[in-house]
């Protein structure tokens, strides 16, 4: 994969063969708010509702799918809170752990005040208890796991309870599991592709704006699974006026080409391993 992106001129619309750094995604989102207007909320609202189309489609057949939401405390989490209401409205059995239920803020915390509101179940962590084995055992256990712990802001390792959620996600995922990630596998870097600690294996990992460019490396291809772009409704012309992005971290060795199409059928029939 090549580890610079072509320049877009005024007006012309991101292709999938773009792949963006932690810092122009920063500053992506930083044109968008302060030149164009663009609220977050929006944004985060795109994003949970490509999560949950994605996610329908991977479980369309099943007539109520049991989809468990694991939420981080910032956007990530907000995204797949946003997920997480769009399921329940559409007939899936839908209960979302939570992992910081104090460390919500801002549009994460308007989502989490949604969620709670509509009635959804949530479990938080107790302690000596995972929350993903109470939240699957709510569910008499999940067709599907959507990944909304920790987006591409990550730079160091994961520790504590997110490293044992994220452990308890993969022994779930070794069950038969289906499991999708929001954005980037959590745990990895989205720069270097590296695992920090732990990381999610994903089946499907819907990347917001488009790939990151991590995801590219031999170390992400166990990964990130099947890549699935999805659009925010960034304008155009706040991604061409990023220029150059900086290269990534030469010591991973990159592949060829990874495969960004939108995902054809569930990972798992039914969303388990026969």
């Amino acid at each position: 994969m090549d580890d610079q992106r072509e320049n877009l001129k005024p007006g012309e619309a991101p292709s999938e063969a773009l792949v963006f750094t932690r810092r122009s995604l920063r500053e992506i989102d930083r044109l968008a708010a302060e030149r164009y207007g663009l609220p977050t909320l929006v944004l985060m609202e795109n994003a949970g509702r490509h999560v949950a189309d994605v996610a329908r489609e991977l479980l369309s057949a099943l007539e109520h799918p049991r989809v468990l939401i694991a939420a981080g405390p910032g956007n990530n989490g907000g995204d797949g809170l946003v997920a997480a209401r769009h399921l329940a409205n559409s007939g899936a059995r839908v209960v979302v752990v939570v992992a910081s239920p104090e460390g919500f803020k801002g549009d994460a915390l308007t989502n989490f005040r949604v969620v709670r509101a509509m009635g959804l179940p949530i479990v938080t962590p107790e302690e000596g208890t995972c929350p993903i084995a109470a939240g699957s055992a709510l569910l008499g256990g999940p067709d599907l796991v959507i990944d909304a712990l920790l987006g591409t802001g990550l730079t160091r390792e994961v520790t504590g309870l997110l490293r044992t959620i994220i452990r308890a996600i993969d022994e779930l995922h070794r069950q038969g599991v289906g499991v999708l990630s929001i954005d980037v596998p959590s745990g990895l870097d989205a720069d270097s592709g590296r695992p920090l600690g732990a990381a999610i294996t994903a089946d499907v990992t819907v990347t917001l704006v488009g790939p990151k460019v991590g995801f590219g490396t031999l170390d992400a291809q166990p990964y990130v699974g099947e890549v699935v772009v999805a659009d925010i409704g960034i304008p155009a012309a706040c991604i061409a006026e990023l220029g150059e992005p900086p290269p990534p971290a030469p010591a991973s060795e990159y592949v060829d080409d990874v495969e960004i199409k939108p995902p054809a059928r569930p990972p798992r029939a039914g969303g388990r391993r026969a």
